[in-house]
């Protein structure tokens, strides 16, 4: 790979403070691909160790080797940002990656959804994690490597069960319940209730525990780790780790779309205005740049949803067009994709990218399922609820330490993979050390039970 685009970086850099762009200092990185691989797989540079990555990566060496995906660039938000570029780019290839890192450094520091989980975790999340891979070998010298294997088999299946409405570091349950107060409707009783007391009470104060949980919590990494009759210090440190950096990545997934586009827009933007590229490999850029952004469909599914680039990109235009650049900024400031596709993927902008819910037959006929603009909007945020998982909360610890978890199919209306379920309850019952039943529903509507062991 040629070593000029380094000297591109600087002045796109700059081309973008000018354009009106607001980031942090990004340091860019030229790795080999099997490198590129290994973090789109962990997620992070430096990963607490675990064999589900491994599975991970033979999956996407599969998919590349098909010639299904291949990556560019993958980039790290924080303060400083990291962006990885893949050695096999090309000139071309790594003046586009760079102007759209930051695009995404513009959206990750001005985003108030990445603001406020990068306050929370670290603004520096790649040491943060180096950290907690360090802290996980620790713990794998002083406990043995299956032990471990054990916690993080139970972390990491409940990874996507945290809640991002609640504090990263919040306060355990009050252990005991409030009092009922009655409500006081009249003067009398008000003028009574305001009087000191004349003395002592006649008997001690009867004070009644409250329940675990006193409501439904859908946090189970927080609850787990907290709440687990018998989970020791070490593996309680794992379970708060991995839901440190499930609330890093829980905005990388709740803004793809916005995300993916905003950092498209403004690469082929700069581009444009960059007068400094050389003309062949602005060339070369743009096409490589239609690449990233071309629609793709196949099968019965929503037409180019599958493609956040090309549905973001084609949103933002369409904003910025139509309302203006500090509009599109006020947006880019306050939504997650939820809010985006709701309130800017118009029925114009749908007819005209050819949106819709089809089934493709394999003798090429073509069948159309759905046009509805709302049904539209809901196929396509769909998977992104909930973190992409099933709602399932912390009901009830029985007298005996049964944990009790129920299943809200109605919330989204997904059923449980049960064998996968099934499983899950097996990790989770190897650090929770009791019974573990969950509720949910059969395919026909009826209740049915889930248990471990």
């Amino acid at each position: 790979m040629s070593e000029d685009w380094r000297s591109y970086t600087r002045r796109i850099e700059e081309l973008a403070a000018r354009s009106g762009l607001s980031f942090h200092p990004v340091d860019f990185e030229a790795v080999p691909d099997s490198f590129m691989m290994e973090i789109a797989v962990y997620g992070l540079p430096v990963r607490m160790p675990h064999w589900s990555f491994g599975v991970r990566y033979i999956y996407q060496l599969i998919q590349r080797h098909m010639g299904h995906s291949r990556l560019f660039e993958v980039v790290f938000p924080g303060n400083p940002g990291h962006a990885y570029l893949a050695e096999s780019n090309g000139l071309a290839e790594n003046i586009l990656v760079t102007a759209h890192v930051l695009g995404h450094a513009d959206f990750s520091r001005n985003n108030l959804l990445f603001r406020r989980c990068q306050e929370q975790v670290s603004e520096r999340i790649v040491e943060h994690a180096a950290n907690h891979a360090r802290q996980i070998s620790q713990a794998i010298e002083a406990h043995g490597a299956e032990r471990v294997e054990a916690a993080l088999d139970a972390a990491l299946a409940l990874e996507q069960h945290i809640d991002v409405d609640q504090a990263l570091r919040r306060p355990r349950y009050p252990e005991y319940a409030q009092a009922p107060r009655a409500l006081i409707d009249d003067d009398f009783r008000k003028r009574f209730a305001a009087l000191e007391p004349t003395g002592a009470p006649h008997g001690a104060e009867v004070r009644r525990r409250a329940p675990v949980p006193p409501h439904p919590e859908r946090d189970l990494l927080w609850f787990v780790a907290h709440y687990a009759p018998e989970m020791e210090s070490w593996e309680r440190d794992i379970f708060l780790a991995v839901r440190e950096e499930s609330f890093y990545f829980y905005p990388v997934f709740a803004t793809q779309i916005m995300n993916e586009g905003w950092a498209s827009y403004w690469h082929a933007r700069l581009l444009r205005e960059a007068d400094f590229v050389p003309q062949q490999a602005y060339v070369d850029a743009i096409k490589c740049h239609s690449d990233v952004v071309r629609p793709i469909a196949a099968e019965a599914q929503v037409s180019l949803s599958i493609n956040p680039y090309h549905l973001g990109f084609a949103m933002w235009e369409k904003v910025i067009e139509g309302q203006g650049l500090a509009a599109a900024r006020r947006i880019m400031e306050q939504d997650d994709d939820f809010g985006f596709v709701r309130n800017h993927l118009t029925r114009e902008l749908a007819d005209e990218l050819g949106l819709f819910r089809y089934n493709a037959r394999s003798d090429g006929q073509v069948k159309v399922l759905e046009q509805d603009l709302s049904q539209l909007h809901e196929a396509i945020l769909a998977p992104k609820y909930n973190f992409g998982a099933p709602v399932v909360c912390a009901h009830k610890v029985r007298n005996d330490g049964t944990l009790e978890l129920a299943h809200d199919s109605t919330v989204d209306g997904r059923g449980l993979d049960l064998e996968r379920s099934r499983k899950v309850l097996d990790y989770l019952h190897r650090v929770w050390r009791r019974p573990v039943v969950l509720t949910t529903v059969n395919q026909a509507g009826s209740a049915l039970e889930i248990t471990a062991p």
